[in-house]
Protein backbone atom coordinates (compact mmCIF):
# COMPACT_ATOMS: atom_id res chain seq x y z
CA UNK A 1 0.00 0.00 0.00
CA UNK A 2 1.34 3.18 -0.98
CA UNK A 3 1.20 6.51 1.12
CA UNK A 4 1.25 10.07 0.30
CA UNK A 5 2.44 10.60 4.17
CA UNK A 6 5.13 9.03 6.56
CA UNK A 7 2.69 10.13 9.36
CA UNK A 8 -0.87 8.51 7.64
CA UNK A 9 1.55 5.17 7.22
CA UNK A 10 3.23 5.55 10.62
CA UNK A 11 -0.92 5.62 12.52
CA UNK A 12 -1.78 3.03 9.53
CA UNK A 13 0.42 -0.07 10.42
CA UNK A 14 -0.26 1.03 14.74
CA UNK A 15 -3.98 0.46 14.04
CA UNK A 16 -2.69 -2.21 11.82
CA UNK A 17 -1.13 -4.03 14.86
CA UNK A 18 -4.49 -4.72 16.77
CA UNK A 19 -6.45 -7.98 16.39
CA UNK A 20 -8.91 -8.63 13.19
CA UNK A 21 -7.57 -4.83 11.67
CA UNK A 22 -5.99 -5.54 8.35
CA UNK A 23 -4.14 -2.12 6.56
CA UNK A 24 -7.39 -1.49 4.39
CA UNK A 25 -8.94 -1.26 8.01
CA UNK A 26 -6.38 0.16 9.94
CA UNK A 27 -6.49 2.83 6.82
CA UNK A 28 -10.47 3.70 7.30
CA UNK A 29 -9.57 4.40 10.43
CA UNK A 30 -7.17 6.50 10.73
CA UNK A 31 -8.97 8.65 7.97
CA UNK A 32 -12.15 8.83 9.49
CA UNK A 33 -9.86 10.14 13.40
CA UNK A 34 -8.47 12.84 10.59
CA UNK A 35 -11.74 13.92 9.75
CA UNK A 36 -13.16 14.82 13.23
CA UNK A 37 -12.47 17.84 15.45
CA UNK A 38 -9.08 17.97 16.92
CA UNK A 39 -10.99 17.74 20.46
CA UNK A 40 -12.39 14.70 19.71
CA UNK A 41 -9.20 12.70 18.65
CA UNK A 42 -7.25 14.17 21.92
CA UNK A 43 -10.32 12.74 23.81
CA UNK A 44 -9.92 9.42 22.21
CA UNK A 45 -6.29 9.31 22.79
CA UNK A 46 -6.29 10.00 26.59
CA UNK A 47 -9.09 7.61 26.80
CA UNK A 48 -6.62 5.25 25.90
CA UNK A 49 -3.56 6.47 27.72
CA UNK A 50 -5.42 6.87 31.35
CA UNK A 51 -6.85 3.11 30.76
CA UNK A 52 -3.27 1.68 30.08
CA UNK A 53 -2.01 3.79 32.87
CA UNK A 54 -4.66 3.68 35.64
CA UNK A 55 -6.46 0.32 34.86
CA UNK A 56 -6.36 -2.06 37.71
CA UNK A 57 -7.23 -5.95 38.19
CA UNK A 58 -9.40 -7.13 40.97
CA UNK A 59 -7.06 -8.46 44.22
CA UNK A 60 -9.84 -11.30 44.90
CA UNK A 61 -10.76 -12.47 41.45
CA UNK A 62 -8.26 -10.63 38.71
CA UNK A 63 -10.95 -8.83 36.70
CA UNK A 64 -10.15 -5.80 35.27
CA UNK A 65 -11.55 -2.97 37.54
CA UNK A 66 -11.44 0.75 38.55
CA UNK A 67 -10.26 -0.31 41.73
CA UNK A 68 -8.62 -2.29 44.37
CA UNK A 69 -11.51 -4.65 44.41
CA UNK A 70 -14.18 -4.93 41.28
CA UNK A 71 -17.61 -3.75 41.28
CA UNK A 72 -18.72 -7.75 41.36
CA UNK A 73 -16.81 -8.72 44.26
CA UNK A 74 -17.99 -6.00 46.33
CA UNK A 75 -21.36 -6.64 46.16
CA UNK A 76 -23.03 -7.91 48.84
CA UNK A 77 -26.10 -9.38 46.85
CA UNK A 78 -23.35 -12.40 44.98
CA UNK A 79 -23.26 -15.60 46.63
CA UNK A 80 -19.86 -15.75 47.71
CA UNK A 81 -19.61 -19.46 47.71
CA UNK A 82 -20.22 -19.74 43.73
CA UNK A 83 -16.86 -19.47 41.74
CA UNK A 84 -17.22 -18.81 38.44
CA UNK A 85 -13.80 -19.71 36.51
CA UNK A 86 -12.77 -17.87 33.09
CA UNK A 87 -10.56 -17.33 30.66
CA UNK A 88 -10.31 -13.19 30.59
CA UNK A 89 -12.80 -10.35 31.14
CA UNK A 90 -14.76 -11.02 27.84
CA UNK A 91 -15.93 -14.06 29.22
CA UNK A 92 -17.02 -12.28 32.66
CA UNK A 93 -19.05 -9.88 30.35
CA UNK A 94 -20.39 -12.31 28.31
CA UNK A 95 -21.86 -14.23 31.01
CA UNK A 96 -23.02 -11.44 32.96
CA UNK A 97 -25.00 -10.53 29.85
CA UNK A 98 -26.88 -13.59 30.82
CA UNK A 99 -28.26 -12.48 33.45
CA UNK A 100 -28.53 -16.11 34.93
CA UNK A 101 -25.28 -16.14 36.81
CA UNK A 102 -25.12 -14.45 40.27
CA UNK A 103 -21.65 -15.61 42.36
CA UNK A 104 -18.51 -14.56 41.76
CA UNK A 105 -15.14 -15.22 39.18
CA UNK A 106 -11.71 -16.15 38.89
CA UNK A 107 -10.27 -14.84 35.83
CA UNK A 108 -7.38 -16.86 34.72
CA UNK A 109 -5.52 -14.42 32.82
CA UNK A 110 -5.41 -17.34 30.12
CA UNK A 111 -5.49 -20.93 29.08
CA UNK A 112 -2.60 -23.51 29.21
CA UNK A 113 -1.44 -24.14 25.73
CA UNK A 114 2.01 -25.64 25.92
CA UNK A 115 2.56 -24.78 22.14
CA UNK A 116 2.30 -20.90 23.27
CA UNK A 117 4.63 -21.73 25.88
CA UNK A 118 1.76 -21.00 28.70
CA UNK A 119 1.90 -23.21 31.49
CA UNK A 120 -0.80 -23.26 34.74
CA UNK A 121 2.70 -20.78 36.88
CA UNK A 122 1.51 -18.02 33.95
CA UNK A 123 -1.93 -18.45 35.62
CA UNK A 124 -3.96 -17.15 38.23
CA UNK A 125 -4.35 -20.95 39.14
CA UNK A 126 -2.58 -20.66 42.39
CA UNK A 127 -4.98 -17.82 44.16
CA UNK A 128 -8.10 -20.10 42.89
CA UNK A 129 -6.55 -22.64 45.16
CA UNK A 130 -6.18 -20.46 47.76
CA UNK A 131 -9.48 -18.85 47.63
CA UNK A 132 -11.19 -22.72 47.43
CA UNK A 133 -9.06 -23.33 50.70
CA UNK A 134 -9.17 -20.27 52.41
CA UNK A 135 -13.15 -19.56 51.58
CA UNK A 136 -16.28 -20.93 51.88
CA UNK A 137 -17.02 -22.17 48.46
CA UNK A 138 -19.37 -24.42 47.59
CA UNK A 139 -19.20 -24.78 43.97
CA UNK A 140 -16.52 -24.11 41.16
CA UNK A 141 -18.12 -23.71 37.64
CA UNK A 142 -15.20 -24.28 35.18
CA UNK A 143 -16.60 -22.06 32.44
CA UNK A 144 -13.82 -22.21 29.81
CA UNK A 145 -14.07 -22.11 26.01
CA UNK A 146 -15.11 -25.73 24.57
CA UNK A 147 -11.86 -26.02 22.59
CA UNK A 148 -8.37 -28.23 23.26
CA UNK A 149 -6.85 -25.62 25.10
CA UNK A 150 -9.89 -24.94 27.26
CA UNK A 151 -10.22 -28.83 27.90
CA UNK A 152 -6.83 -28.76 28.99
CA UNK A 153 -7.21 -26.19 31.44
CA UNK A 154 -10.09 -27.45 32.62
CA UNK A 155 -8.47 -31.18 33.54
CA UNK A 156 -5.64 -29.51 35.29
CA UNK A 157 -7.88 -27.40 37.57
CA UNK A 158 -10.20 -30.01 38.36
CA UNK A 159 -7.13 -32.27 39.45
CA UNK A 160 -6.27 -30.00 41.82
CA UNK A 161 -9.60 -29.05 42.85
CA UNK A 162 -11.08 -32.16 43.40
CA UNK A 163 -9.86 -33.16 46.75
CA UNK A 164 -11.57 -30.21 48.33
CA UNK A 165 -14.61 -32.50 48.18
CA UNK A 166 -16.99 -29.24 46.64
CA UNK A 167 -19.13 -29.56 43.56
CA UNK A 168 -16.96 -29.19 40.51
CA UNK A 169 -19.14 -28.38 37.63
CA UNK A 170 -18.70 -27.23 34.10
CA UNK A 171 -21.01 -25.34 31.74
CA UNK A 172 -23.12 -28.17 29.41
CA UNK A 173 -21.84 -27.95 26.23
CA UNK A 174 -24.54 -25.93 24.36
CA UNK A 175 -21.53 -23.90 23.10
CA UNK A 176 -20.28 -25.72 20.06
CA UNK A 177 -16.36 -27.34 20.58
CA UNK A 178 -13.98 -25.42 18.86
CA UNK A 179 -15.76 -22.02 19.72
CA UNK A 180 -14.95 -19.18 21.97
CA UNK A 181 -17.14 -18.14 24.90
CA UNK A 182 -17.34 -14.65 24.19
CA UNK A 183 -18.79 -14.76 20.60
CA UNK A 184 -21.64 -17.24 21.90
CA UNK A 185 -25.26 -15.97 22.15
CA UNK A 186 -26.58 -14.83 25.38
CA UNK A 187 -29.57 -17.74 25.57
CA UNK A 188 -27.04 -20.31 24.36
CA UNK A 189 -24.56 -19.36 27.15
CA UNK A 190 -27.40 -18.49 30.07
CA UNK A 191 -28.82 -22.03 29.43
CA UNK A 192 -25.09 -23.31 29.45
CA UNK A 193 -24.05 -21.85 32.85
CA UNK A 194 -28.14 -23.07 34.25
CA UNK A 195 -27.87 -26.36 33.20
CA UNK A 196 -24.39 -27.13 34.20
CA UNK A 197 -23.15 -30.38 34.86
CA UNK A 198 -21.00 -32.73 37.20
CA UNK A 199 -16.95 -32.49 35.73
CA UNK A 200 -17.06 -36.19 36.43
CA UNK A 201 -19.94 -36.68 34.02
CA UNK A 202 -18.48 -34.57 31.06
CA UNK A 203 -15.61 -36.42 31.20
CA UNK A 204 -17.92 -39.46 30.35
CA UNK A 205 -19.07 -38.20 27.36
Amino acid sequence: MNFSSKLLENAVAEFAKLPGVGQKTALRLVLHLLNREEQEVEDFGQAIITLKKEIRHCRNCHNISDTETCEICASPKRDTSLICVVEDARDVMAIENTAQYFGRYHVLGGLISPMDGIGPADLYIESLINRVREQEIKEVILALSPNMEGDTTIFYLYKKLKDFNIPITTIARGVAFGGELEYADEITLGRSIVTRVPYENAMMR
